[in-house]
Protein backbone atom coordinates (compact mmCIF):
# COMPACT_ATOMS: atom_id res chain seq x y z
CA UNK A 1 0.00 0.00 0.00
CA UNK A 2 1.33 3.54 -1.27
CA UNK A 3 1.74 5.85 1.58
CA UNK A 4 1.24 9.33 0.88
CA UNK A 5 3.32 11.51 2.33
CA UNK A 6 1.77 15.00 3.03
CA UNK A 7 4.51 18.32 2.73
CA UNK A 8 4.21 21.55 4.57
CA UNK A 9 2.86 24.22 2.56
CA UNK A 10 5.92 26.54 3.71
CA UNK A 11 8.57 27.21 1.17
CA UNK A 12 11.99 29.12 1.54
CA UNK A 13 11.45 29.93 -1.95
CA UNK A 14 8.60 32.08 -1.35
CA UNK A 15 9.11 35.26 1.07
CA UNK A 16 6.40 35.50 3.76
CA UNK A 17 3.68 37.67 3.22
CA UNK A 18 4.08 40.83 5.39
CA UNK A 19 2.33 42.56 8.19
CA UNK A 20 0.00 45.12 6.64
CA UNK A 21 -1.08 47.84 8.85
CA UNK A 22 -2.17 50.52 7.62
CA UNK A 23 -1.00 54.25 9.49
CA UNK A 24 -3.21 56.62 9.15
CA UNK A 25 -1.40 59.55 10.40
CA UNK A 26 1.30 59.18 7.76
CA UNK A 27 0.91 61.26 5.38
CA UNK A 28 0.02 64.33 8.43
CA UNK A 29 3.37 62.83 9.94
CA UNK A 30 5.51 63.79 6.21
CA UNK A 31 4.29 66.69 6.33
CA UNK A 32 5.60 67.20 9.87
CA UNK A 33 8.55 66.15 9.20
CA UNK A 34 9.20 68.16 5.86
CA UNK A 35 7.83 71.58 7.74
CA UNK A 36 10.84 70.52 10.25
CA UNK A 37 13.27 70.10 7.77
CA UNK A 38 12.28 73.31 6.15
CA UNK A 39 12.68 75.32 9.69
CA UNK A 40 15.31 73.39 12.28
CA UNK A 41 13.43 75.65 15.28
CA UNK A 42 10.09 73.75 14.58
CA UNK A 43 9.66 71.18 17.40
CA UNK A 44 7.18 68.39 15.72
CA UNK A 45 4.28 67.92 18.51
CA UNK A 46 2.73 64.88 19.90
CA UNK A 47 -0.03 63.79 17.83
CA UNK A 48 -3.20 61.77 19.29
CA UNK A 49 -3.43 58.53 17.10
CA UNK A 50 -6.83 57.74 18.14
CA UNK A 51 -9.91 60.12 17.80
CA UNK A 52 -12.13 57.81 19.62
CA UNK A 53 -11.92 56.89 23.36
CA UNK A 54 -11.11 53.34 24.11
CA UNK A 55 -11.22 53.86 27.67
CA UNK A 56 -13.99 52.19 29.76
CA UNK A 57 -16.77 54.68 31.73
CA UNK A 58 -16.97 54.45 35.20
CA UNK A 59 -20.00 55.11 36.47
CA UNK A 60 -20.25 57.33 39.38
CA UNK A 61 -24.08 56.73 41.05
CA UNK A 62 -23.28 59.89 43.34
CA UNK A 63 -23.44 62.67 40.27
CA UNK A 64 -26.15 60.52 38.36
CA UNK A 65 -28.68 61.46 41.37
CA UNK A 66 -28.22 65.02 39.81
CA UNK A 67 -29.51 63.57 36.46
CA UNK A 68 -32.39 62.13 38.14
CA UNK A 69 -33.22 64.85 40.17
CA UNK A 70 -33.61 66.54 37.40
CA UNK A 71 -35.25 64.18 34.94
CA UNK A 72 -38.32 64.10 38.12
CA UNK A 73 -38.78 68.22 37.54
CA UNK A 74 -38.77 68.24 33.84
CA UNK A 75 -42.00 68.36 33.25
CA UNK A 76 -42.79 70.70 35.95
CA UNK A 77 -40.28 73.61 34.44
CA UNK A 78 -41.67 73.48 30.70
CA UNK A 79 -45.23 73.90 31.92
CA UNK A 80 -44.50 76.29 34.67
CA UNK A 81 -42.56 78.13 32.02
CA UNK A 82 -45.75 77.73 28.91
CA UNK A 83 -47.69 79.24 32.33
CA UNK A 84 -45.26 82.15 33.09
CA UNK A 85 -45.23 83.24 29.46
CA UNK A 86 -49.22 84.20 29.16
CA UNK A 87 -50.15 87.67 30.65
CA UNK A 88 -52.49 86.15 33.72
CA UNK A 89 -50.13 82.93 34.04
CA UNK A 90 -53.24 80.48 33.17
CA UNK A 91 -54.01 78.30 30.45
CA UNK A 92 -56.70 76.38 29.48
CA UNK A 93 -56.64 72.57 28.75
CA UNK A 94 -57.73 72.30 25.35
CA UNK A 95 -54.71 74.60 24.43
CA UNK A 96 -52.51 73.00 26.64
CA UNK A 97 -52.83 70.11 24.32
CA UNK A 98 -51.24 71.81 21.04
CA UNK A 99 -48.52 72.35 23.21
CA UNK A 100 -47.54 68.45 23.48
CA UNK A 101 -44.87 68.24 21.55
CA UNK A 102 -43.11 71.24 24.06
CA UNK A 103 -43.86 68.88 26.91
CA UNK A 104 -42.45 65.99 25.63
CA UNK A 105 -45.44 63.89 26.23
CA UNK A 106 -46.07 60.98 23.26
CA UNK A 107 -50.14 60.65 22.33
CA UNK A 108 -51.11 58.19 24.96
CA UNK A 109 -50.29 59.80 27.80
CA UNK A 110 -52.54 62.36 29.30
CA UNK A 111 -51.84 65.49 29.91
CA UNK A 112 -54.47 65.96 32.56
CA UNK A 113 -52.65 62.85 35.07
CA UNK A 114 -48.93 64.67 34.40
CA UNK A 115 -50.60 67.68 36.36
CA UNK A 116 -52.18 65.25 38.85
CA UNK A 117 -48.86 64.07 39.33
CA UNK A 118 -47.73 67.81 41.03
CA UNK A 119 -51.39 68.78 43.30
CA UNK A 120 -48.69 71.75 44.90
CA UNK A 121 -47.40 73.03 41.62
CA UNK A 122 -50.57 73.06 39.81
CA UNK A 123 -54.31 73.58 40.47
CA UNK A 124 -57.45 73.19 37.99
CA UNK A 125 -59.93 75.63 37.98
CA UNK A 126 -62.86 77.05 35.48
CA UNK A 127 -63.81 79.94 33.73
CA UNK A 128 -66.90 80.82 31.93
CA UNK A 129 -66.62 80.57 28.08
CA UNK A 130 -67.71 83.78 26.15
CA UNK A 131 -71.35 83.61 25.37
CA UNK A 132 -72.80 83.21 21.99
CA UNK A 133 -76.05 83.61 20.39
CA UNK A 134 -76.01 79.39 19.62
CA UNK A 135 -75.77 78.92 23.17
CA UNK A 136 -79.69 79.31 24.57
CA UNK A 137 -79.35 77.03 27.02
CA UNK A 138 -76.63 79.46 29.32
CA UNK A 139 -72.87 79.88 29.11
CA UNK A 140 -70.64 76.81 29.65
CA UNK A 141 -67.18 76.35 31.71
CA UNK A 142 -63.69 75.31 30.48
CA UNK A 143 -61.36 73.89 32.44
CA UNK A 144 -57.90 75.64 32.93
CA UNK A 145 -54.66 75.31 34.68
CA UNK A 146 -52.22 77.74 37.10
CA UNK A 147 -49.97 77.86 39.59
CA UNK A 148 -50.32 77.15 43.35
CA UNK A 149 -49.97 80.26 45.35
CA UNK A 150 -46.63 78.45 46.73
CA UNK A 151 -45.07 77.83 43.54
CA UNK A 152 -46.38 81.56 41.92
CA UNK A 153 -44.24 82.59 45.16
CA UNK A 154 -41.42 80.60 44.52
CA UNK A 155 -41.32 81.71 41.02
CA UNK A 156 -41.59 85.15 41.77
CA UNK A 157 -38.88 84.76 43.89
CA UNK A 158 -36.68 83.20 41.48
CA UNK A 159 -37.82 86.62 39.08
CA UNK A 160 -36.79 88.85 41.40
CA UNK A 161 -33.58 87.20 41.35
CA UNK A 162 -32.43 87.12 38.58
CA UNK A 163 -33.36 90.89 37.97
CA UNK A 164 -31.22 91.51 40.93
CA UNK A 165 -28.59 89.43 39.26
CA UNK A 166 -29.19 91.10 35.72
CA UNK A 167 -25.21 92.76 35.87
CA UNK A 168 -23.50 89.22 37.16
CA UNK A 169 -25.21 87.10 34.47
CA UNK A 170 -24.12 89.70 31.43
CA UNK A 171 -20.56 89.43 32.67
CA UNK A 172 -21.08 85.80 32.23
CA UNK A 173 -22.28 85.46 28.74
CA UNK A 174 -19.61 88.01 28.15
CA UNK A 175 -17.00 85.90 29.12
CA UNK A 176 -19.00 83.29 26.96
CA UNK A 177 -18.54 85.63 23.80
CA UNK A 178 -14.79 86.24 24.26
CA UNK A 179 -14.28 82.04 24.28
CA UNK A 180 -15.54 82.24 20.60
CA UNK A 181 -13.09 82.90 18.73
CA UNK A 182 -12.07 84.54 16.47
CA UNK A 183 -15.14 86.73 15.51
CA UNK A 184 -16.48 86.63 19.29
CA UNK A 185 -20.34 85.92 18.54
CA UNK A 186 -22.70 82.91 19.49
CA UNK A 187 -25.52 81.95 17.17
CA UNK A 188 -28.98 83.08 19.67
CA UNK A 189 -30.39 79.46 18.00
CA UNK A 190 -27.60 77.27 19.84
CA UNK A 191 -27.00 79.83 22.50
CA UNK A 192 -31.03 79.11 24.30
CA UNK A 193 -30.00 75.71 24.78
CA UNK A 194 -27.20 76.41 27.57
CA UNK A 195 -29.02 79.41 28.99
CA UNK A 196 -31.39 77.86 31.05
CA UNK A 197 -28.12 75.94 32.59
CA UNK A 198 -26.16 79.37 32.77
CA UNK A 199 -29.13 80.90 34.86
CA UNK A 200 -29.80 83.09 32.29
CA UNK A 201 -33.83 84.34 32.46
CA UNK A 202 -35.72 83.10 29.71
CA UNK A 203 -36.41 86.60 27.91
CA UNK A 204 -32.23 87.22 27.78
CA UNK A 205 -32.64 88.18 24.59
CA UNK A 206 -35.22 90.36 24.51
CA UNK A 207 -34.01 92.31 28.08
CA UNK A 208 -30.96 91.23 29.38
CA UNK A 209 -29.09 92.13 25.55
CA UNK A 210 -31.25 95.54 24.91
CA UNK A 211 -29.74 96.53 28.48
CA UNK A 212 -26.14 96.08 28.23
CA UNK A 213 -25.65 97.32 24.52
CA UNK A 214 -22.28 98.65 25.28
CA UNK A 215 -21.24 94.74 25.97
CA UNK A 216 -22.79 92.91 23.35
CA UNK A 217 -25.23 93.67 20.44
CA UNK A 218 -27.44 91.47 18.10
CA UNK A 219 -26.19 90.91 14.01
CA UNK A 220 -27.32 88.96 11.25
CA UNK A 221 -25.56 86.23 9.88
CA UNK A 222 -25.78 83.62 7.43
CA UNK A 223 -26.75 81.29 10.09
CA UNK A 224 -29.09 82.98 11.89
CA UNK A 225 -29.16 86.13 14.59
CA UNK A 226 -26.39 86.19 16.63
CA UNK A 227 -25.08 87.67 19.87
CA UNK A 228 -21.82 89.16 19.07
CA UNK A 229 -19.28 91.04 21.81
CA UNK A 230 -18.71 94.72 21.28
CA UNK A 231 -15.81 95.59 23.48
CA UNK A 232 -12.81 93.36 24.54
CA UNK A 233 -12.22 93.33 28.45
CA UNK A 234 -9.41 92.67 29.61
CA UNK A 235 -10.43 91.89 33.22
CA UNK A 236 -12.24 89.14 32.72
CA UNK A 237 -10.08 87.18 30.15
CA UNK A 238 -8.70 85.52 33.16
CA UNK A 239 -9.03 81.75 32.97
CA UNK A 240 -10.24 80.05 36.45
CA UNK A 241 -7.24 79.09 38.88
CA UNK A 242 -5.64 75.92 38.36
CA UNK A 243 -7.06 72.48 40.27
CA UNK A 244 -3.42 72.31 41.69
CA UNK A 245 -3.72 75.85 43.21
CA UNK A 246 -6.96 75.82 45.07
CA UNK A 247 -7.31 72.02 46.28
CA UNK A 248 -5.21 70.70 49.47
CA UNK A 249 -3.99 67.41 49.30
CA UNK A 250 -4.52 66.88 53.51
CA UNK A 251 -0.72 67.02 53.53
CA UNK A 252 0.68 66.58 57.31
CA UNK A 253 4.02 69.08 56.22
CA UNK A 254 3.89 71.26 53.31
CA UNK A 255 6.60 69.97 51.07
CA UNK A 256 7.04 69.12 47.84
CA UNK A 257 5.72 65.42 46.48
CA UNK A 258 8.47 62.91 45.95
CA UNK A 259 6.21 61.25 43.45
CA UNK A 260 3.99 62.60 41.27
CA UNK A 261 -0.17 62.78 42.11
CA UNK A 262 -3.06 62.59 39.72
CA UNK A 263 -6.12 63.24 41.90
CA UNK A 264 -9.00 61.26 40.38
CA UNK A 265 -12.75 60.31 41.88
CA UNK A 266 -12.83 58.26 44.82
CA UNK A 267 -12.76 54.64 43.01
CA UNK A 268 -11.49 55.39 40.22
CA UNK A 269 -8.52 53.40 38.53
CA UNK A 270 -7.05 53.82 35.18
CA UNK A 271 -4.70 51.40 33.40
CA UNK A 272 -0.92 52.07 33.28
CA UNK A 273 -0.67 53.42 29.88
CA UNK A 274 -3.70 55.73 30.57
CA UNK A 275 -2.12 57.12 34.08
CA UNK A 276 1.13 57.65 31.94
CA UNK A 277 -0.72 59.81 29.26
CA UNK A 278 -3.20 62.25 31.91
CA UNK A 279 0.31 62.48 33.71
CA UNK A 280 2.34 63.55 30.46
CA UNK A 281 -0.95 65.69 29.86
CA UNK A 282 -0.74 67.84 33.27
CA UNK A 283 3.21 68.26 32.82
CA UNK A 284 2.06 70.76 30.01
CA UNK A 285 2.37 74.50 30.78
CA UNK A 286 -1.27 76.05 31.27
CA UNK A 287 -3.27 77.54 28.61
CA UNK A 288 -5.56 80.63 28.77
CA UNK A 289 -8.67 79.90 27.03
CA UNK A 290 -9.29 83.69 26.10
CA UNK A 291 -5.66 84.52 25.33
CA UNK A 292 -4.40 80.88 22.96
CA UNK A 293 -5.77 81.04 19.52
CA UNK A 294 -6.91 77.93 18.39
CA UNK A 295 -5.63 78.40 14.87
CA UNK A 296 -2.25 78.21 16.45
CA UNK A 297 -1.89 75.03 17.38
CA UNK A 298 -1.12 71.91 15.95
CA UNK A 299 -5.22 69.91 14.98
CA UNK A 300 -4.89 66.62 17.44
CA UNK A 301 -2.24 67.64 19.07
CA UNK A 302 -1.47 67.94 23.02
CA UNK A 303 -1.84 71.63 23.04
CA UNK A 304 -5.07 71.63 20.85
CA UNK A 305 -6.33 69.14 23.39
CA UNK A 306 -5.14 71.04 26.44
CA UNK A 307 -6.85 74.28 25.02
CA UNK A 308 -10.30 72.42 24.37
CA UNK A 309 -10.39 70.91 28.12
CA UNK A 310 -9.53 74.03 29.25
CA UNK A 311 -12.64 75.83 27.31
CA UNK A 312 -15.21 73.13 28.32
CA UNK A 313 -14.05 73.87 32.17
CA UNK A 314 -14.42 77.21 31.73
CA UNK A 315 -17.63 76.82 30.50
CA UNK A 316 -18.82 74.52 33.02
CA UNK A 317 -17.61 76.88 35.34
CA UNK A 318 -20.16 79.59 34.50
CA UNK A 319 -22.99 76.80 34.78
CA UNK A 320 -25.17 76.91 38.00
CA UNK A 321 -24.90 73.29 38.93
CA UNK A 322 -21.39 72.42 37.17
CA UNK A 323 -22.70 70.34 34.41
CA UNK A 324 -24.62 70.75 30.68
CA UNK A 325 -25.69 67.92 28.34
CA UNK A 326 -22.54 67.09 26.47
CA UNK A 327 -24.91 67.94 23.32
CA UNK A 328 -25.30 71.57 24.20
CA UNK A 329 -21.54 71.78 23.96
CA UNK A 330 -20.95 70.04 20.63
CA UNK A 331 -23.08 73.00 19.36
CA UNK A 332 -20.62 75.41 19.75
CA UNK A 333 -17.66 73.36 18.15
CA UNK A 334 -16.94 75.80 15.52
CA UNK A 335 -17.38 78.35 17.71
CA UNK A 336 -14.65 77.29 20.53
CA UNK A 337 -12.64 75.18 18.73
CA UNK A 338 -13.56 71.84 20.41
CA UNK A 339 -12.48 68.82 18.13
CA UNK A 340 -15.42 66.84 16.33
CA UNK A 341 -15.13 63.77 18.71
CA UNK A 342 -15.89 66.26 22.12
CA UNK A 343 -17.06 63.05 24.14
CA UNK A 344 -14.06 60.84 23.61
CA UNK A 345 -12.33 63.52 24.88
CA UNK A 346 -14.07 64.65 27.66
CA UNK A 347 -14.28 60.53 28.83
CA UNK A 348 -10.12 60.32 28.49
CA UNK A 349 -9.86 63.35 31.02
CA UNK A 350 -11.86 61.56 34.25
CA UNK A 351 -9.46 63.53 35.93
CA UNK A 352 -11.93 67.00 35.18
CA UNK A 353 -14.84 65.86 33.29
CA UNK A 354 -17.60 63.19 34.41
CA UNK A 355 -19.77 62.07 31.61
CA UNK A 356 -22.72 60.60 32.78
CA UNK A 357 -24.78 58.18 30.96
CA UNK A 358 -28.57 58.85 32.31
CA UNK A 359 -30.95 59.38 30.49
CA UNK A 360 -31.78 60.15 26.60
CA UNK A 361 -28.64 62.12 26.21
CA UNK A 362 -24.90 62.03 28.39
CA UNK A 363 -24.16 64.56 30.55
CA UNK A 364 -20.87 66.20 31.66
CA UNK A 365 -19.82 67.43 35.49
CA UNK A 366 -17.04 69.10 36.30
CA UNK A 367 -15.27 67.10 38.88
CA UNK A 368 -13.79 69.85 41.04
CA UNK A 369 -17.45 71.17 41.52
CA UNK A 370 -18.19 68.33 43.72
CA UNK A 371 -16.76 66.79 46.48
CA UNK A 372 -16.63 62.86 46.95
CA UNK A 373 -20.10 62.71 48.25
CA UNK A 374 -21.49 64.00 44.94
CA UNK A 375 -22.67 67.40 46.77
CA UNK A 376 -22.20 70.83 44.81
CA UNK A 377 -19.20 72.70 46.35
CA UNK A 378 -20.31 76.01 45.84
CA UNK A 379 -24.18 76.30 45.68
CA UNK A 380 -25.56 78.83 43.48
CA UNK A 381 -28.82 81.39 44.83
CA UNK A 382 -30.72 80.11 41.52
CA UNK A 383 -29.97 76.02 42.77
CA UNK A 384 -31.35 76.68 45.77
CA UNK A 385 -35.05 77.56 44.72
CA UNK A 386 -34.26 74.83 42.84
CA UNK A 387 -34.38 72.62 45.88
CA UNK A 388 -37.02 74.61 47.11
CA UNK A 389 -39.30 73.02 43.87
CA UNK A 390 -37.92 69.46 44.93
CA UNK A 391 -39.42 70.36 48.32
CA UNK A 392 -42.69 71.14 47.14
CA UNK A 393 -42.83 68.02 44.33
CA UNK A 394 -41.56 65.65 47.22
CA UNK A 395 -44.44 67.22 49.25
CA UNK A 396 -46.93 66.26 46.44
CA UNK A 397 -46.00 62.97 45.79
CA UNK A 398 -46.69 62.80 49.92
CA UNK A 399 -49.99 63.97 49.50
CA UNK A 400 -50.78 61.61 46.88
CA UNK A 401 -49.42 58.77 48.38
CA UNK A 402 -51.51 59.59 51.55
CA UNK A 403 -54.42 60.53 49.44
CA UNK A 404 -54.18 56.55 48.32
CA UNK A 405 -53.96 54.95 51.21
CA UNK A 406 -57.04 56.19 52.83
CA UNK A 407 -58.95 55.20 49.58
CA UNK A 408 -57.52 51.72 49.93
CA UNK A 409 -58.59 51.84 53.99
CA UNK A 410 -61.59 53.71 53.48
CA UNK A 411 -60.54 56.48 55.53
CA UNK A 412 -60.49 59.60 53.29
CA UNK A 413 -60.56 62.20 56.39
CA UNK A 414 -56.85 61.60 56.88
CA UNK A 415 -55.50 62.69 53.25
CA UNK A 416 -55.41 66.53 52.42
CA UNK A 417 -56.41 66.27 49.14
CA UNK A 418 -57.40 69.12 47.58
CA UNK A 419 -60.05 69.49 45.24
CA UNK A 420 -60.03 68.61 41.51
CA UNK A 421 -61.46 71.88 40.43
CA UNK A 422 -61.93 74.98 42.29
CA UNK A 423 -65.00 76.84 41.88
CA UNK A 424 -65.53 79.18 38.59
CA UNK A 425 -63.13 82.10 38.48
CA UNK A 426 -64.96 85.06 36.82
CA UNK A 427 -61.90 87.71 36.98
CA UNK A 428 -60.59 86.51 33.69
CA UNK A 429 -61.03 88.03 30.72
CA UNK A 430 -62.33 86.04 27.77
CA UNK A 431 -59.27 87.92 25.41
CA UNK A 432 -57.44 85.65 27.82
CA UNK A 433 -58.77 82.44 26.90
CA UNK A 434 -57.34 82.99 22.98
CA UNK A 435 -54.07 80.26 22.49
CA UNK A 436 -51.54 82.67 21.55
CA UNK A 437 -49.40 79.98 20.19
CA UNK A 438 -48.44 81.58 16.88
CA UNK A 439 -44.44 82.21 17.91
CA UNK A 440 -44.54 79.27 20.75
CA UNK A 441 -44.08 76.70 17.51
CA UNK A 442 -41.23 78.41 16.20
CA UNK A 443 -39.31 77.86 19.29
CA UNK A 444 -36.13 75.52 20.21
CA UNK A 445 -36.99 73.63 22.99
CA UNK A 446 -33.90 75.36 25.26
CA UNK A 447 -34.73 72.54 28.45
CA UNK A 448 -31.49 71.65 30.00
CA UNK A 449 -32.97 68.05 30.03
CA UNK A 450 -35.24 65.79 27.50
CA UNK A 451 -34.47 62.52 29.68
CA UNK A 452 -36.94 60.15 31.42
CA UNK A 453 -39.56 61.09 33.22
CA UNK A 454 -39.58 59.81 37.31
CA UNK A 455 -41.50 57.02 36.25
CA UNK A 456 -38.95 55.95 33.66
CA UNK A 457 -41.31 56.67 30.36
CA UNK A 458 -40.10 57.14 27.34
CA UNK A 459 -40.00 60.47 25.42
CA UNK A 460 -41.27 61.49 22.46
CA UNK A 461 -38.89 62.08 19.49
CA UNK A 462 -41.13 63.48 16.99
CA UNK A 463 -39.82 65.71 14.89
CA UNK A 464 -40.85 69.00 15.74
CA UNK A 465 -41.19 71.76 12.82
CA UNK A 466 -41.85 75.02 14.71
CA UNK A 467 -38.28 74.65 16.80
CA UNK A 468 -35.99 76.96 14.10
CA UNK A 469 -37.03 80.90 14.88
CA UNK A 470 -36.93 81.17 18.53
CA UNK A 471 -39.88 83.51 19.26
CA UNK A 472 -41.64 82.09 21.92
CA UNK A 473 -39.42 84.05 24.58
CA UNK A 474 -40.05 87.20 23.08
CA UNK A 475 -43.68 87.53 23.86
CA UNK A 476 -45.45 90.43 22.72
CA UNK A 477 -47.18 91.32 25.93
CA UNK A 478 -48.08 94.83 27.87
CA UNK A 479 -46.93 94.95 31.24
CA UNK A 480 -50.86 96.24 32.44
CA UNK A 481 -52.08 92.80 32.49
CA UNK A 482 -49.93 91.41 35.99
CA UNK A 483 -50.82 88.62 38.58
CA UNK A 484 -51.47 89.15 42.01
CA UNK A 485 -48.14 87.81 42.86
CA UNK A 486 -46.23 90.53 40.84
CA UNK A 487 -44.99 88.42 38.04
CA UNK A 488 -44.51 89.76 34.56
CA UNK A 489 -45.12 87.83 31.38
CA UNK A 490 -42.47 87.07 29.36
Amino acid sequence: MAQVAIFATQSTFIPPFPNLQINITTKKKNHLQQKSLRNPSYKTPFVIKGSSSPHKLVRDPKLDKHVVKQNKIRFVQKLKTLLLSKPKHFMPIHILYQCRPYLSLPKPRSILSMIHRYPTIFEFFTIPTAPTPFRATGNLTQLCVRLTPAAAALAKKESDLKKSMASTLATKLQKLLMLASPYHRLVLSKLVHLGPDLGLPVNFRSRLCNEHPDKFKIVDTSYGRALELVKWDSDLANALPSRDEVESLDLIVDRPLKFKHLRLRKGLNVKRHHHNYLMKFRELPDMCPYKTNVQDLVKESLEAEKRACAVVREVLGMTVEKRTLVDHLTHFRKEFGLPNKLRGMLVRHPEMFYVSLKGQRDSVFLVEGYNDKGVLLEKDEISVIKDELMKLVREGKRMRREKRKGYIYGDVDKCDAQPLVNEVDNEYDYDDCEDGLDDLFQMEDCSSEDDEDEDDDDDSNESIGWQENGEFWMAETSVENQNQCGLEPW
